[in-house]
């Protein structure tokens, strides 16, 4: 078989083209998603990790967050994926739903390293002197901290989006057609391995080179900003 017939067998015959975009759309729905999840916890959890009482020692809540950040990162996301579809959520059948959350469960322990080092990395000084003109602790993180930590991780953020996006390529265990199941399907029917699969591998690089790129373009005005 010629490769203009592997391409044809792969993309074009039965209109196979529509399964990878279909497929796509399934991957980014769940990585969008799953972001917006991890960020949301991840700010929380960094938060209780950086909680301390009036003598400067840790609270319970930070013992908590670190305790599930550690367990998060110290186990696989596929065996996540997997606890999460056959024993928390076995009643539910929306697949998406189910891997949105054990990915965006994932994800929150990395954002809030993530969150914790750009909070870390605001000098001192700045809560001293949210302190000094009569806030309170809670209303200098809220009003000082976080607005300048926030440039400090949007673009490790991005990336941690982009390596959720490459992660969703194990939801094929909860029976998900996405990008990376539909080049397997496909290849079951061609019985070529080679099109299918190279096929899905040039769609995760476009879309994530693409994804690249905006980071870069977004880095670039953050830093010229900063400069002024």
């Amino acid at each position: 078989m010629s490769i203009g017939e592997k391409f044809t067998a792969a993309f074009i015959t039965e209109d196979r083209w529509q399964l990878y975009f279909k497929g796509l759309g399934i991957t980014i729905e769940i990585a969008i998603f799953a972001a917006i999840i991890g960020l949301v916890l991840g700010t929380v959890l960094a938060l209780m990790k950086l909680s301390t009482d009036r003598n400067g020692k840790p609270t319970v809540w930070s013992f908590i967050a670190t305790v599930y950040v550690d367990i998060i990162r110290g186990t696989p996301s596929v065996l996540q994926l997997l606890i999460m579809w056959f024993i928390v959520m076995k009643s539910s059948d929306n697949g998406v739903l189910v891997a949105s959350i054990s990915f965006g469960l994932n994800s929150g322990a990395y954002v809030s390293e993530i969150v914790r080092g750009g909070i870390m990395a605001v000098p001192v000084g700045q809560m001293e002197a949210g302190r000094s003109l009569g806030l309170t602790k809670a209303m200098t993180m809220r009003y000082i901290i976080l607005p300048q930590a926030i440039k400090n991780v949007i673009p490790p953020i991005g990336n941690e989006f982009i390596t959720l996006l490459k992660e969703t390529a194990i939801v094929g265990y909860v029976s998900l057609n996405d990008l990376t199941r539909v080049a397997n399907l496909i290849q079951s029917r061609t019985y070529e391995a080679f099109m299918p699969l190279i096929g899905a591998a040039v769609i995760y690089f476009t879309v994530i080179k693409i994804l690249t790129l905006l980071l870069s373009q977004l880095e670039r005005r953050m830093r010229r900003s900063d400069n002024r």
